[in-house]
């Protein structure tokens, strides 16, 4: 059961919200693609698996953190949902863009990321904190402390890619030629 409505969390989550993002604004300044490459080059690939693993790690985490507190397994098993979820969510955000950082891409328009955000915040908390629902799924209401702890682990599990675009866009801002990141910076106001 736990799988099944964490893919139906994850499945529209990511699949809704970035087939309606608006086209990346320094997208005139990149080289095309050969048509010999495929959809995925092996950096984005890298990437993908780095985040997984960063995100198994801070499930794991919260497993043991869990375990080493005396926490019965309904907790146990609903911080380590609360994280993936969580992680998901913190995800979707980051990577909207592989280039800007999320405080950039926070302002794109994209009407469907609140509320797709807003519907899965809302789905998990009817699932933790009503008790019909908690029942069935065998989960327990979180206290403040277990909350935040899941929602910080999830978030830390993922925000780490923002320093890796950070670095990406130095070393692009110092190979690009002059007048490019005067028109680059032009492109980013009007937006």
């Amino acid at each position: 059961m736990h799988i099944i409505y964490f893919e139906l969390i994850m499945g529209p989550t990511c699949s809704i919200i970035y087939e309606n993002e608006p086209i990346e604004q320094n997208l005139m300044f990149q080289p095309p693609r050969k048509f010999s490459l495929t959809f995925f080059s092996w950096r984005e690939l890298t990437t993908s698996i780095i985040q997984g693993v960063m995100i198994t790690a801070g499930t794991l985490f919260t497993y043991q953190y869990a375990v080493r507190n005396g926490y019965d397994a309904d907790l146990t098993r609903t911080m380590v949902l609360m994280v993936l979820i969580a992680a998901n969510i913190f995800l979707t955000l980051v990577n909207r863009s592989f280039y800007y950082s999320i405080l950039t891409t926070l302002h794109y328009k994209n009407r469907l990321v609140a509320f797709i955000i807003g519907l899965t915040t809302v789905l998990t908390a009817a699932l933790v904190y009503a008790p019909p629902l908690a029942g069935f799924f065998g989960f327990v209401p979180l206290g403040p402390h277990q909350l935040l702890f899941t929602v910080v682990t999830g978030f830390v599990s993922v925000i780490w890619l923002e320093g890796a675009k950070w670095f990406r866009r130095q070393k692009s801002q110092s190979s690009t030629p002059v007048g490019e990141p005067e028109m680059e910076a032009n492109l980013l106001s009007q937006n």
